[in-house]
């Protein structure tokens, strides 16, 4: 297989670019470089591709810090010191192994709170096919996945509000829309790609996947250059796994791009070959994109690939693409020479190494080039490449917000939909009066069926009743205040509103 279509993806890296003096091509200062050793098989994988990168002669000076489960396990929940968010904003360059996060008691995602906190909206995953030296049964795979990096499930907003139920809040915004399609769009027209498709599923969440599917259409009319889908993320993940050469840049908010790539990179032949860039406005992350492993590590079996290709990225990014071809072609070199680790194991495979064996199989192929493969070939990025294009979001003009009625969510374990509803209609005035009543988001009152389960949680809509149709935060205050009075238990509330006319909120299921 010929992987011609390999090199747009790390020729110009498309990254947020690093200080002018790291992007000297001939500079032989050491650029400072934020290292994480991680946990699992974490350290074992940095340290052959340290070993790797300094036997290349890449210009790096680490400077290790340490996150992670020991983190985590001193009392520290974010799982990062102090001292290592001070190393970040100094660097700007971050090379990270994966990490463990304990299980329960109130642990983070460092990896959310790195990317969230450090603005890294952007998550470039390419996921290329080897054959036939790596076994795969679709060679001419060669997609990448720009996954949204900030927002979505992953905002990590949950609470329990009755016995019986657990809620996560799935916050799609306009600005982290705006920015992940237009950076996937700019992403492909600089790497000569031809074709964005949008994954989403905005045939059943309407208002959150449909706004990220509405400003994949507004941005996407703005470059006629490059052919444009959209799937819905069950079939779409369906054909990735079946017809993965049919796609080129995926788009797509932060949950199905995270299920998506693993899906992706694991049909390449392993998901321990696929590395990633988080990219930020300020800070760049680079990093392998599976796990920390634990019940391999220590045993020198990990796959150090995925991290070494994250490296590259990294390299191309501080202005050291001459480094960065160097241990690519070097790998591919090895990769074709059939020395592989036991994840690649198939018939291709001349010798299965371990761990640090593969790093040294990888440092005797530097200065060769693969002779099936495509080699790669790097350059140098301009310096402000992406800060001339347009601008990844501009705020616009706020709209008419007006408010028309309060959803007040309830636990009652005790009455039936109809007893609830004719107990809160007691409550309607002149300002306000109950619409419906759902549970699980299906409409049990008025009007439900008594097939439908129901759990201890309702959502009861009071909607204006006034010839205005408008209603006023006092309004709310007085209902709530009077349910309260007569011991309704009321977990939250969301107050519906329309922008500019248009409705914001969805309507009930059933409804």
């Amino acid at each position: 297989m010929s992987l011609d279509r390999i090199d747009p993806i790390f020729e110009s890296s498309f990254l947020q670019p690093a200080d002018e003096a790291q992007r000297s091509a001939t500079s032989k200062v050491a650029v400072p470089v934020t290292v994480a050793y991680g946990d699992g098989i974490g350290p074992e994988i940095m340290e052959a591709t340290l070993n790797i990168l300094a036997a290349a002669g890449a210009a790096i000076a680490p400077e290790k810090i340490e996150i992670g489960e020991r983190v985590y396990l001193s009392g520290n929940t974010a799982g990062i010191e102090p001292a290592a968010w001070e190393s970040l904003r100094r660097t700007k360059v971050f090379l990270k192994s994966p990490i463990t996060t304990p299980s329960g008691g109130g642990y983070k995602s460092l990896n959310v709170t790195v990317r969230k906190t450090l603005g890294l909206y952007a998550n470039v995953r390419p996921c290329v096919a080897y054959a036939p030296f790596v076994d795969t049964p679709h060679p001419k795979m060669n997609m990448v996945i720009v996954r949204e990096n900030e927002e979505d499930l992953y905002a990590g907003i949950e609470h329990r509000q009755t016995d019986e139920v657990f809620q996560c809040l799935k916050l799609i915004t306009r600005p982290g829309c705006e920015k992940i399609v237009r950076y996937a769009f700019e992403y492909a027209r600089a790497h000569g790609r031809k074709k964005v498709t949008s994954m989403v599923k905005d045939n059943i969440m309407k208002m959150t996947d449909g706004l990220f599917q509405k400003v994949f259409e507004e941005i996407g009319a703005e470059y006629p250059d490059i052919a444009q889908e959209k799937y819905i993320i069950d079939i779409g993940a369906a054909r990735i796994a079946s017809k993965p050469e049919r796609f080129d840049v995926i788009v797509t908010p932060n949950l199905y791009g995270d299920i998506i790539s693993d899906i992706a990179a694991e049909i390449t032949g392993s998901v321990g070959l696929a590395g990633s860039a988080n990219i930020g406005e300020h800070v760049a992350m680079f990093e392998a994109i599976h796990g920390s492993a634990p019940d391999i590590s220590g045993q020198d079996l990990a796959n150090p690939s995925g991290l070494l290709l994250g490296a590259v990225m990294m390299l191309v990014h501080i202005g050291q693409a001459d480094v960065a071809e160097r241990v690519h072609n070097a790998w591919l070199r090895t990769i074709e020479d059939g020395q592989h680790t036991v994840d690649l194991k198939g018939p291709k495979s001349e010798t299965i190494l371990g761990t640090q064996a593969f790093a040294q199989a990888v440092i005797a192929c530097l200065g060769q080039e693969p002779q099936t493969l495509a080699p790669v070939r790097y350059k140098n990025p301009a310096p402000k490449a992406f800060a001339a294009s347009k601008p990844l979001y501009t705020r616009k003009a706020p709209a008419l917000k007006t408010m028309v009625g309060v959803d007040v969510f309830v636990h009652d374990a005790v009455r039936t939909p109809d007893a609830l509803g004719a107990m809160l209609t007691a409550f309607n005035d002149s300002r306000l009066e109950l619409q419906v009543i759902t549970n699980r988001g299906v409409k049990v009152f008025p009007g439900g069926f008594p097939e439908t389960f129901c759990t201890d949680h309702w959502r009861c809509r009071f909607v204006a009743t006034d010839a205005s149709g408008v209603i006023g935060h006092a309004d709310i205050c007085k209902l709530l205040s009077r349910l309260t009075e007569f011991g309704i238990d009321v977990i939250k509330t969301e107050n519906l509103c329309t922008f500019d006319g248009e409705r914001g909120f969805a309507l009930a299921q059933g409804q």
